[in-house]
């Protein structure tokens, strides 16, 4: 993607830049928005892990809500790491991790616990709710899609009319999303 970026950078005509007056400012906006997102959420990724054993029974409906709940204010990689590391706390046992990585000494201890929750049939579910949720409810608002955040910025910048934050939920959220992330949840996690 970086390849593609610079490519078209050097290989477009300086005055195809000037006519769209294009800047690197909503570039480096949303650059910095992320790099700080990615760059605080170590902490709460290792506590989410470390406490998720607290949580009770819970079932895949809740990651699949908690996750696209999370992911309409944040953007979804950070969120379904955040709720990846929750399901591995609250279902892997660290014991056998270890124990997978002496025998299997080439893989980390990441590869083990997603490989311990893909081994479980039932766990399986868990994971396809964190993903649904974490990439369905991202288009929920600008800022919890990384692309939706990127055309708003650059759509601000032109001086393009956008619908606002709240304009964007009533008008798309609303009746789009919120009726489709409930049929996904019917059909496969209300379990």
């Amino acid at each position: 993607m970086v390849a593609a970026a610079l490519g078209s950078w050097f290989t477009t005509s300086k005055t195809v830049h000037e006519s769209n007056h294009f800047t690197f400012a909503p570039v480096k906006e949303v650059a910095i928005l992320f790099i700080g997102i990615f760059a605080t959420m170590i902490p709460a990724l290792d506590w989410l892990q470390n406490n998720a054993a607290r949580v009770q029974d819970p079932n895949p409906g809740l990651f699949f809500f908690g996750s696209g709940a999370l992911s309409s204010v944040l953007d979804n990689a950070p969120t379904y790491l955040c709720f990846l590391k929750a399901a591995i706390g609250r279902f892997v046992d660290p014991t056998a991790v270890a124990q997978a990585q002496a025998v299997h000494q080439s893989l980390s201890a990441d590869q083990i616990q997603v490989a311990c929750l893909l081994r479980d049939a039932n766990l399986r579910d868990y994971l396809l709710a964190i993903s649904i949720g974490s990439v369905f409810f991202g288009a929920n608002t600008y800022i919890g899609n990384g692309p939706n955040f990127m055309v708003k910025a650059i759509a601000d910048h032109q001086k393009v009319h956008t619908p606002t934050f709240l304009a964007y939920i009533a008008k798309y959220t609303l009746p789009f999303m919120v009726p489709m992330v409930l049929v996904v949840w019917l059909l496969f996690f209300r379990g």
